[in-house]
């Protein structure tokens, strides 16, 4: 016969029974006690597995069921087989549920997808911030949506904001003097959106900009002449690339982020 053994079930991976196992034996020192762990429980023959595999093994059960069904019955194994079973999910639900007077959803797995939703959204802000300003072309093909357009455009808010929202973000500035990489040519039009601006909106934008950097506001990168040509330009690549373009002048960049979720939907 087998050492003794601490049986975790759970509706879902058990990574929550598992932990909370480990936490409480962590605070006796016998050693001897192994953690198994029995996930997607979802029918009876595996509950009736798991008590006569305690049984066998001198061991007891611990599990996060959040169907009352399946709590009721492993109770009901409990006394059958004289096996302790303890509840780790259902006492807290039933508190929860008083104490914010809604009904639980009931819904097993929802902290693995919720853990899943927040590592796409990091993994989304890690790739806006290494494919930015067309910092490397190979992110292009990757992205699920490349953003072009002229300098201060607010491309990189833009995809900061985009990538909260879980979309992989690859943003490229237009430059007349650089050509556009060979990548913003071969991606599908269906994922590239060009932000348009007037160029009064830019001098100004640009105007400010130096100013607030201590510079001659008449630069050349602020001057009428330099963004027309520049907005020239722009016109020219997004036909090229035959994609779609969004008007920014008079736009936040949550304004402008909701009309592309919503492009994306359609």
């Amino acid at each position: 016969m087998m050492g003794k053994v601490f049986y975790v079930l759970s509706d879902s991976v058990g990574e929550t029974a598992e932990l909370l196992a480990k936490a409480a034996l962590s605070q006796f020192s016998s050693q001897d006690m192994k953690i198994q762990r029995i996930p997607y429980v979802d029918d009876e023959a595996t509950m009736v597995e798991a008590f006569n595999l305690a049984k066998e093994n001198n061991g007891i059960i611990a599990y996060t069921l959040v169907k009352p069904e399946f709590r009721h019955k492993m109770k009901d194994l409990s006394v059958k087989y004289n096996i302790t079973a303890i509840d780790l999910m259902g006492p807290l639900l039933e508190e929860l549920e008083g104490h914010l007077q809604e009904k639980p959803t009931l819904q097993p797995g929802l902290v693995h997808k919720l853990d899943e939703d927040y590592y796409k959204r990091v993994e989304a802000i890690e790739f806006a911030v290494k494919y930015d300003d067309g910092r490397d072309a190979k992110g292009i093909l990757k992205a699920d949506l490349v953003l072009i357009g002229v300098s201060r455009t607010s491309k990189t808010p833009l995809s900061q904001f985009l990538a909260h929202k879980r979309l992989k973000v690859a943003n490229v500035p237009i430059v007349p003097e650089v050509e556009p990489p060979e990548e913003l040519y071969q991606v599908s039009p269906d994922k590239c959106i060009g932000l348009e601006i007037s160029p009064e909106k830019l001098n100004h934008i640009r105007t400010e900009r130096l100013k607030a950097l201590g510079l001659n506001g008449s630069a050349n990168y602020a001057r009428k002449e330099r963004i027309q040509e520049e907005i020239d330009y722009f016109n020219k690549v997004v036909q090229k690339i035959g994609c779609d373009t969004i008007e920014v002048s008079n736009k936040a960049v949550e304004e402008t982020a909701n009309v592309i979720l919503r492009k994306i939907k359609k």
